[in-house]
């Protein structure tokens, strides 16, 4: 039984928990809890039957666990990573792994110093539409890749901000393209390949913030596809969708819904078996706002502690995306087409600081 431990246990936490504490997944068990603010870990201390502490190193001696999941701001995950990597625990952190290259960098590092594994939650590429598409990508389905798009219309209002003092500022969160998309990023990436250029603008449309809140991106791929991001919280007054879509010379899929959870189109010149079963077989609705794949993604992390499998996505993996998302921010501070390949260290809203 692999003994997790939470540190932060703010809103994405109760995921974490139910999931751990629950007895969702098979060979997993929570052990503890910690946050700064001392009634949220009693909240989730008293419900899940867990000692809770308001430090997260008096939790670490104390209970000792055998991996310790990172649910703090964004600006902080750096930090506390690196200030958990000597324990010598495997750690889970979540979306996004840092907020700069330097960051993810120095958390890569320190875990490899310190014989550990990290990993970075990216449940989507788990969803199951999401698997089936990658499938196909694997197989060659698409012939010449042409275009990818993502899509996030979701709505963030001004009470939502106001929730914690943290959200929508460049220190400790990002906007749109930090926090919401990024893992819409990740997977346009993990379909499209490495990308070689972008060039992007954003606004702060409807809320009181630092950062942005909608966001338009275009990206060239190393492959010579082009790629699209489309990211807004400014949507009202209800959420409309969270998609992606991939085009090819010989095939054509879009995954839709709220959560990248909704297959609406699967559409091949050359049809193979089981394709007419495939809307029916492969489009999940989620249990929750977070997507499907959580649960899935905690059995990839015990299948890698336990059996040695590689995990989907470590944290070589988990700096893609913020190497990416620096590169949007760096174009749309200077106006510019920005070449990836390079090291972005443009830390985030630097031009709006």
């Amino acid at each position: 039984m692999i003994r997790f431990a939470l540190v932060g246990c703010g809103r994405i936490s109760n995921r974490h928990a139910e999931l751990l504490g629950l007895g969702a997944i098979k060979g997993a068990k929570l052990v503890a809890v910690s946050d700064v603010v001392v009634e949220k870990a009693r909240r989730h201390g008293e419900r899940f039957k867990v000692p809770h502490f308001a430090d997260m190193h008096e939790m670490m001696q104390a209970t000792a666990p055998d991996v310790v999941v990172v649910l703090t701001e964004s600006g902080n995950h750096a930090n506390h990573v690196l200030a958990l990597a000597p324990y010598g625990k495997h750690i889970v952190v979540e979306k996004p792994m840092a907020l700069t290259l330097e960051s993810a960098d120095a958390m890569i590092k320190a875990c490899a110093d310190a014989g550990i594994k990290l990993f970075v939650v990216k449940q989507n590429r788990f969803n199951v539409p999401v698997a089936k598409l990658r499938e196909a990508l694997e197989r060659g389905r698409f012939g010449r890749l042409v275009l990818g798009t993502v899509r996030v219309r979701w709505t963030r209002d001004q009470a939502y901000y106001d929730q914690d003092s943290w959200r929508g500022t460049w220190a400790l969160d990002g906007g749109v393209l930090a926090n919401q998309a990024s893992h819409h990023v990740d997977l346009l990436e993990w379909m499209m390949g490495p990308v070689e250029s972008v060039f992007a603008r954003s606004a702060t449309a409807l809320v009181r913030i630092e950062a942005e809140d909608t966001a338009a991106v275009v990206l060239k791929f190393t492959s010579g596809a082009l790629g699209i991001i489309e990211a807004t919280t400014a949507v009202r007054p209800n959420n409309l969708e969270g998609s992606i879509s991939i085009l090819g010379e010989t095939g054509s899929v879009e995954i839709g819904g709220f959560a990248v959870n909704k297959l609406k189109v699967w559409d091949f010149v050359t049809a193979q078996d089981g394709d007419d079963a495939v809307m029916e077989k492969f489009s999940v609705n989620p249990p929750n706002v977070y997507g499907f794949g959580h649960q899935a993604y905690y059995e990839d992390v015990v299948a890698s502690l336990t059996d040695g499998t590689p995990h989907l996505v470590d944290g070589r993996a988990g700096r893609r995306s913020v190497e990416l998302i620096n590169a949007i921010y760096e174009s749309i501070e200077t106006g510019r087409e920005i070449k990836l390949g390079g090291r972005h260290e443009t830390r985030l809203g630097l031009a709006r600081t």
